[in-house]
């Protein structure tokens, strides 16, 4: 499978879609097994819009930690009312279907009462949101209204909205000051929209990362500095270039816990991480005795559930992702630049071989229907 660009042919638009068609599923039947499958297409109930799926990239952070059997929710059941898990059975499940969290695709049909309700998309058109890496999908009405891709926007843009959501709650998180040192750690697809979108906010972002390709793609999106975490002395490093002072925060979005924990190491006393990975098993490799503590340094999670407390009267998730697609409307953030792979979902398999065992290789992989 070899990387394909990103500036693909414009398919034309319908709004038919085939009645006949069975529905194409991606699901993972245990770790690191995967399969597309078939289903019967369901009618459409009241409430919902059917889309029919264009594109849908894959998460090479959540949706990998299924894939490869990780995920909390295979061995344990999330409480959502006491906020805990609880050892015993697990949440989900194999089969898993239809894990993707970043779709976009054309409206076909809409149910029947909700024609002429203002804001409604119609069919036609092209909306982003999420609904799994499925052919289609049916989706509750009022999780699209708002959701038509900006004019002018290639339809493979519509596929970043929840990735870079993710991104830009990580800066709003991190309380970012004109002029301030940040350094960024890790710089995969949601590690690079977060470098440009703190060197946006005004920021002087150090990018850190192990692949010397991902840090060369990092000053195209606005780093000043980069650092290979294998080969330099990070946080000391971090340190000379601020005069011994060291970073004023640090945003961790690998998922890694050395790297959160080097990312504790590289601010100054006082100083601010966002912990924005999605963190496996336990915390080897970090130190919270070492200079988290005395340095009394302010660690602050970030997770796409939700925005930063103190901004909850004015965003939300919802505002995060429109905003982040108009950024790329407007030109300040480039997409097109990460997508490295437009895989058919028929190779469905190959493309999560590639980012699980190849990640060199590889930035935003996106299945193409």
């Amino acid at each position: 499978m070899q990387p394909q660009s990103a500036t693909l042919p414009e398919p034309p638009v319908s709004s038919v879609s085939p009645a006949s068609s069975p529905e194409r599923v991606v699901q993972f039947t245990g770790p690191r097994q995967v399969e597309v499958a078939e289903h019967v297409r369901a009618d459409l109930p009241p409430g919902h819009l059917r889309v029919r799926t264009r594109y849908s990239g894959i998460s090479a952070g959540t949706e990998l930690t299924a894939y490869r059997g990780t995920n909390p929710y295979l061995t344990r059941t999330w409480d959502p009312e006491a906020r805990l898990f609880r050892d015993g059975a697990p949440g989900i499940e194999y089969p898993v279907a239809g894990w993707g969290y970043s779709e976009v695709g054309e409206v076909v049909e809409v149910s029947s009462e909700l024609v002429g309700t203002a804001g409604m998309p119609v069919a036609g058109d092209l909306v982003w949101g999420i609904w799994g890496h499925r052919s289609e999908g049916i989706v509750p009405a009022e999780r699209m209204i708002g959701h038509t891709l900006p004019s002018g926007l290639e339809p493979l843009a519509g596929a970043f909205a929840r990735v870079g959501a993710i991104a830009y709650n990580a800066v709003l998180a991190g309380d970012i000051h004109l002029g301030e040192d940040v350094t960024v750690f890790g710089q995969g697809v949601i590690g690079l929209l977060t470098t440009r979108l703190a060197q946006l906010s005004g920021a002087r972002v150090t990018a850190v990362d192990a692949l010397d390709g991902r840090l060369e793609t990092a000053r195209h999106f606005g780093a000043h500095d980069t650092l290979n975490a294998r080969t330099d002395a990070v946080a000391e490093r971090v340190r000379e270039a601020t005069g011994g002072l060291g970073a004023d925060l640090a945003i961790e979005i690998s998922g890694a816990y050395p790297a959160l924990h080097e990312a504790l190491r590289s601010v100054a006393a006082g100083g601010r991480v966002v912990a924005s990975g999605f963190y496996q098993g336990d915390g080897i490799g970090l130190r919270l005795g070492d200079e988290f503590h005395h340095n009394r340094v302010q660690l602050i999670c970030s997770q796409i559930g939700g925005v930063p407390p103190q901004l909850s009267n004015r965003w939300t998730v919802e505002r995060l992702q429109r905003t982040f697609l108009r950024l790329v409307a407007e030109g300040q953030v480039d997409v097109d630049a990460l997508v490295s792979h437009v895989v058919p979902v028929a190779d469905a398999a190959d493309a999560y071989v590639l980012l699980d065992e190849r990640p060199a290789e590889a930035l935003q992989v996106v299945l193409e229907f």
